[in-house]
């Protein structure tokens, strides 16, 4: 992207990897792909099963990849449709600034707050011992909680910009939890694109 910056925030925090790119597109550009990636990509809604009950998965989900490899979380299986060349291009992006390979990715859409992700870690073994993620947020911003597996006390929370990447890797998803919780707040449409390897 021509009006990337380059700062960054890196978590200080004990058993995770975690970098945080703010502006890792420039607001203009983000707007666009939000517009396209909205318009463009096949949503579907799930169902998901968690202790027992079934339910519509509280958002719109996509998945896009360089093969036929499917991806199979929380019993939902999914199987990819080929890479846009939008998509493409965020992907090179991606791989020039964390020097990581990735062949597929998960798009989330949250039409509201009432939209959510809930307590869990990218820790499929189709993604490897220690997966990295790189999570692009278009649209509104959300606030990502994080919290420790055994460190009852150790969360942190952290609100995902318009236009922000979010890397996470090396051991982060053994020890930490993540989510984007329901808010009462009436909000706006967010696209959160998660970017990762299928072994």
């Amino acid at each position: 992207m021509n009006d990337q910056h380059t700062d960054t925030l890196a978590l200080d925090y004990p058993d995770c990897d975690i970098t945080y790119y703010p502006n890792f597109i420039g607001k203009k550009k983000a707007t666009k792909l939000f517009s396209e990636f909205k318009r463009s990509v096949p949503w579907q809604q799930d169902d998901i099963t968690v202790f027992g009950k079934t339910y519509p998965q509280p958002r719109l989900t996509a998945l896009f990849g360089n093969d036929d490899k499917p991806y199979t979380y929380s019993n939902i299986t999914m199987h990819p449709h080929p890479f846009s060349p939008a998509l493409l291009a965020l992907k090179q992006e991606i791989e020039k600034k964390t020097n990581v390979i990735f062949n597929t990715c998960l798009l989330n859409l949250y039409r509201d707050g009432k939209d959510s992700n809930g307590w869990h870690a990218d820790n499929e073994p189709a993604l490897g011992p220690n997966p990295v993620i790189a999570s692009v947020t278009l649209g509104h911003e959300r606030f990502f909680h994080l919290k420790h597996r055994t460190k009852k006390g150790l969360r942190h929370k952290l609100l995902l910009a318009h236009g922000s990447m979010l890397l996470m890797q090396g051991k982060t998803q053994h020890h930490w939890l993540h989510q984007i919780p329901k808010t009462s707040k009436v909000i706006g449409e967010r696209i959160n694109l998660t970017f990762r390897l299928i072994k």
